[in-house]
């Protein structure tokens, strides 16, 4: 198919914008993988350190260096719901690899906040930064290299990219991304929003609360929702970083646990050892990082991936800017109907046709690169099928060639909407993005007082005091990266939700994150220079008249030039966000930490650093 002009024209500007950094990247891969796996140069004692906890079969397979070692990767813990599935894979996978004449290790866990447990909680000012650590804990994991490839089990928000990250260090070696499925539906999301509203106003109580947030987030595998962890998962499969049709298949099913043995087989044919050699860093690349950011735009995905694919471009060498998000997204429709941008869950969306039917669409549409050699050892177009079992046996057949639900998921001839749900936002204020999927047109555009913040709970306080049953734009500021690590400001939904159905012009505009299941009420984030870096936003004043516009990219304090022109930038004292739950030990990383358009990182930029200029 003929790839769309704007498509190609995007992906070009990526690669030659990204020419000396990927040159750099790839020429540090190939060296790696010319060096070779260490297992075969390792001295006795650090060989026999290597195995000394394997069985006998096992140290005898690694004493061949003929046949693959694996390193698995878990964030398994027993706080995400979405990773306490994966306790039981690597004994699966080491099975499968001796199956295959070959071996796996465990090579080591990361961390894995839950940041359901976390939102609104000191514990959510190291969220951002768990993603850092999450790649430097991979790369530690993978230091004593004595793998041959690599197989990555993660699921939630920080936890993917961060993987991500690290596997690019490591990007010499095969890899396959492993997740566990979505829990079985429960209490429809919709509900549980009206529930939270209810309790917002105080016409319910706490058990009620509870009663239904137990509902929905009730059973081990990922919240049902389409957050970011599930953006997660859809752009890892149009990258082909997983089996085609395999991110949303249930957990602690044959189907589930075929799927993690094949994956195994699979990292171990793209071996060296298993003779078809296909690394990482061959695979991914601007064709694949387009196909991420497309499917992101098409599904109404988190707005956490215009900091995550950043910093995930970065480490492949590759540079991408929220106008790359902005540009695609006016040629790349909406598609999908998914809470908060619908009522369906993800499991809805998977019966409806899943991904395999979206990546169908858009290949027909030129919308997305056919060309990227999966892991699957395909192209693309093999991600138009599903896994199914015949038997014992896991085979891929053919997805549905026509949507089973359209009130979830549409042709591309009947899209929900002709763009896709994010826009960038300019103006006096700084940049910063916005979702518009799930708000509807008439929402969008607010003018409007501002009434300013410099902590989430001091918005609660006023929302209970009636201060702000009003027109208003609630600006919440001293939230970014470099501030106090950039925390979710998601449970600040509930009462602007209510403020809006009173038929206020409510809107939010913040230097922090939203939750990516956020939605319904306008909200400009990552708003950046932050403004503990004096940016715009630090200048603004209770009562000034703000515009927030999206359908024009518009984000503009209504304030004279002259009047602006004689402040000076409010201060915070951050102290309080910078003592206890272990955030002292963040402090390097809000030093180092860099803006949200760049990622948000604290790495510095990988190779570009070392390029001419050092520049980017």
């Amino acid at each position: 198919m003929t790839l769309d002009p704007t498509l190609d024209r995007v992906t070009r500007r990526i690669e030659e914008r990204s020419a000396d950094r990927r040159r750099l990247y790839e020429e540090r891969m190939q060296q790696q993988h010319r060096r070779g796996v260490h297992r075969a140069e390792l001295s006795c004692g650090n060989l026999a350190h290597g195995f000394a906890a394997c069985n006998a079969g096992d140290k005898n397979s690694l004493k061949l260096m003929n046949s693959a070692n694996i390193g698995i990767v878990s964030s398994y813990n027993d706080m995400l719901s979405a990773h306490q599935p994966l306790e039981h894979f690597p004994e699966l996978i080491k099975e499968a690899a001796r199956g295959m004449g070959s071996t796996a290790q465990f090579a080591g866990g990361v961390p894995a906040m839950c940041d359901g447990v976390t939102q609104g909680q000191p514990g959510m000012e190291l969220s951002l930064f768990s993603r850092d650590v999450i790649a430097m804990s991979t790369a530690v994991a993978m230091s004593h290299n004595m793998f041959d490839g690599a197989l990555y089990l993660g699921v939630c928000d920080k936890i993917v990219p961060g993987l991500f990250i690290g596997a690019a260090r490591f990007g010499h070696l095969p890899a396959v991304f492993v997740p566990a499925g979505p829990m079985p539906s429960g209490l429809p999301n919709a509900e549980k929003s009206r529930i939270r509203q209810l309790y917002a106003e105080g016409k319910v109580g706490r058990d009620a609360l509870l009663e239904a947030e137990s509902d929905s987030y009730h059973s081990a595998g990922t919240c049902t929702f389409y957050g970011t962890a599930n953006s997660n998962q859809l752009m890892l499969e149009m990258m082909g970083l997983h089996m085609p049709g395999t991110s949303f298949v249930n957990p602690g099913t044959p189907l589930r646990d075929a799927i993690t043995l094949f994956s195994t087989e699979q990292v171990i044919r793209n071996s060296d050892q298993g003779g078809d050699y296909h690394p990482f860093y061959k695979q991914i690349d601007a064709h694949a990082i387009v196909n991420a950011m497309v499917g992101l735009l098409t599904s109404g995905g988190s707005t956490n991936h215009t900091l995550h694919l950043v910093a995930m471009a970065a480490s492949v060498g590759l540079t991408i800017t929220w106008d790359d998000f902005a540009e695609l997204s006016t040629v790349v429709p909406g598609l999908t109907r998914i809470y908060p941008n619908g009522q369906a869950d993800v499991n809805h969306f998977h019966a409806a046709g899943g991904v395999s039917f979206l990546v169908r669409q858009l290949l027909s549409a030129g919308l997305m690169h056919a060309d990227v050699r999966t892991a699957f050892g395909t192209d693309m177009t093999a991600y138009t099928q599903e896994p199914f079992l015949e038997g014992d046996r896991l085979v891929w057949r053919e997805g549905t060639q026509q949507s089973l639900d359209e009130e979830v998921l549409r042709p591309i001839s009947r899209p929900f909407s002709a763009t896709g749900g994010l826009a960038v936002l300019d103006g006096n204020l700084g940049r910063g993005v916005i979702k518009v999927s799930a708000v509807k047109p008439e929402f969008r555009r607010v003018e409007a007082p501002v009434r300013i913040f410099d902590d989430q709970s001091q918005v609660k306080a006023a929302f209970e005091s009636g201060e702000l049953d009003r027109d208003v734009i609630v600006v919440v500021r001293f939230q970014g990266p470099r501030a106090n690590g950039m925390p979710e400001l998601h449970q600040l939904t509930p009462f602007l939700g209510v403020l809006q159905d009173r038929g206020h012009k409510v809107a939010l505009v913040t230097d922090g994150r939203m939750s990516g299941a956020s939605g319904k009420v306008p909200a400009a984030i990552h708003i950046t220079p932050e403004a503990v870096d004096s940016g715009p936003i630090a200048y603004l004043r209770d009562g000034d008249r703000v515009l927030l516009d999206p359908d024009n990219g518009v984000l503009e304090a209504l304030v004279d030039a002259e009047t602006w022109a004689q402040r000076e930038p409010a201060s915070c004292d951050l102290d309080h966000y910078h003592q206890g739950m272990g955030r002292e030990l963040f402090a390097g990383f809000r030093q180092l930490v860099g803006g949200a358009e760049e990622g948000a990182a604290t790495f510095g930029g990988f190779d570009a650093a070392d390029l001419p200029g050092g520049h980017t």
